[in-house]
């Protein structure tokens, strides 16, 4: 004689079916060498890949402190320097160092503290 089938209860079912969405958000199936295969899924952020994420998304300030140099954009305006011809000075103020370029202070020229009525400028 046949062996009767029991039916599931109702939290049974639900402990199932959340059990295969898991598996199905963990795992995904593939075809390698002509079988199907169980491989699990790349991370992914919002659906979208970590790498993207992180491209779109970080500010320069937290890619150097992680070491992501090879991500962080840098403009051309901040890059391009004086012209060869251009006259350099060799000293400038503090009020010129406040407004200059990063370019304009890579060049090692000295501040000149200049003494105030309201202190040093």
């Amino acid at each position: 004689m046949a062996k009767i089938k029991k039916k599931l209860t109702t939290t049974q079912k639900r402990a199932r079916k959340a059990a295969k969405a898991e598996r199905q958000k963990k795992y995904e199936w593939v075809f390698m060498n002509g079988k199907q295969v169980k491989i699990k899924r790349y991370p992914t952020i919002d659906g979208i890949d970590v790498d993207e994420f992180i491209e779109n998304n970080a500010d320069p300030i937290w890619l150097h402190q992680n070491g992501m140099w090879e991500h962080i954009d840098i403009d051309e305006k901040q890059l391009s320097c004086k012209e060869d011809n251009e006259e350099i000075p060799s000293k400038i103020t503090r009020i010129q160092a406040i407004n200059a370029t990063p370019c304009d202070l890579f060049i090692s020229t000295p501040v000149i503290w200049q003494n105030t009525s309201h202190g040093f400028l």
